[in-house]
């Protein structure tokens, strides 16, 4: 494999420069790091990285490959992907490619060889910044000026960017007393519908622009929204569509979901220093005790004391920063968390949402 120089200038005027891999050119986007050890193409074609550069903490990464299986949507969304090692060789059952392969044919620069440590220390330190990821730019101070250029991640739909043009069907066998729901794409991944259609939902996946209306005359025992990139509150259509929806359906938010339906009922979100975004992160379920182990990716949560102002309560809490992770909203048919709890990658402790979900439709039907 050939490598052509690559480097990743960031606003604070820091330059790492190592080897590129994938695709050439010159990309930007906010510079994140994920900690899950695996799991590195469901995050490549996860929506929710749209305009992002991701790093990834494991210091290994493309041992296994590419497969047909672990895609979470339609291409692949961030705008750059860093690592420290590309491992030269892949070996499992279901690949079918190599990774550096696999970015080439998305358009996706890759960036190895760099200091991956000290990359995210500084992110940890500063907060997510502004970056510009290039193999055609070799000035160092270039590269500082463009990644100070680009626009905040504060105050930017990306949902639109990823949400789909028209409805589909993703699953219509649903073996729960016929239970229908409807999916609010704002980026959804797979998996989450996947998960509702092994709860024996049929599934109909709907723009994140329609109507609560349209969505009403379909007359669904369940709403979800799931999903996405970008600031919730610059999400404002769809915002003002599930204001219109609670208390007329049980919904069931997941990410950006939960942050905007936080914002539907009027609660405040806020930017986190660098977000989550891992396989790994500690939440306590408060009405249970349990600790659980959640997948998360989003860089925005809600604002604990403005939801319990407008009636939510809180019913999961972040160990790491003791963030607000998930709530109820009693009265309204609604509850809504902040990670994945399809677990794509991650582990399998959330998963009990999804029949949750099934048993407040059917106790609503």
């Amino acid at each position: 494999m050939i490598m052509t120089r690559c480097a990743l200038g960031l606003e604070d005027g820091t330059v790492f420069v190592g080897r590129g891999f994938g695709a050439t050119g010159t990309a930007s986007g906010e510079v994140v790091f994920n900690t899950a050890m695996a799991g590195y193409q469901e995050i490549l074609t996860d929506p929710s990285y749209c305009g992002q550069i991701v790093t990834m903490t494991a210091p290994l990464i493309g041992n296994y490959g590419v497969n047909r299986e672990d895609i979470e949507s339609q291409g692949q969304h961030l705008s750059g992907f860093v690592v420290r090692e590309l491992s030269r060789v892949y070996s499992n059952q279901r690949a079918t490619d190599d990774l550096a392969t696999y970015l080439k044919a998305a358009g996706i620069i890759g960036l190895v060889g760099i200091d991956t440590r000290a990359l995210t220390k500084r992110l940890r330190e500063h907060g997510a910044l502004r970056g510009v990821i290039s193999t055609e730019v070799s000035e160092p101070k270039e590269l500082v000026e463009r990644a100070n250029a680009i626009s905040r991640m504060t105050g930017q739909n990306l949902a639109k960017q990823v949400s789909p043009e028209r409805e589909t069907t993703w699953s219509s066998d649903g073996d729960q007393d016929g239970l229908t729901v409807i999916a609010i794409d704002c980026g959804i991944k797979r998996n989450i519908l996947s998960q509702l259609a092994s709860a024996g939902c049929s599934v109909r996946v709907v723009p994140g622009d329609t109507s609560a209306k349209t969505i009403l005359d379909r007359r669904p025992d369940g709403v979800l929204v799931g999903n996405g990139p970008g600031d919730p509150a610059a999400v404002t259509e769809t915002v003002a569509m599930l204001r219109d929806l609670i208390g007329e359906v049980p919904i069931f938010g997941i990410c950006l979901g939960h942050q905007m339906l936080a914002l539907a009922l009027g609660a405040e979100t806020y930017k986190l220093k660098f977000g989550h975004h891992g396989a790994n992160h500690p939440v306590l379920n408060l009405d249970t005790g349990r600790v659980e182990i959640t997948s998360q990716n989003h860089g925005f949560a809600v604002d604990k004391d403005s939801l319990e102002r407008v009636g939510g309560r809180a019913t999961h809490m972040n160990l790491y920063d003791d963030s607000l992770e998930g709530f109820v909203c009693p009265g309204k048919r609604l509850f809504a968390v902040q990670y994945h709890p399809e677990a794509a990658p991650g582990p399998h402790d959330s998963k009990y949402l999804f029949n949750s979900f099934v048993e407040l439709m059917t106790r609503s039907t």
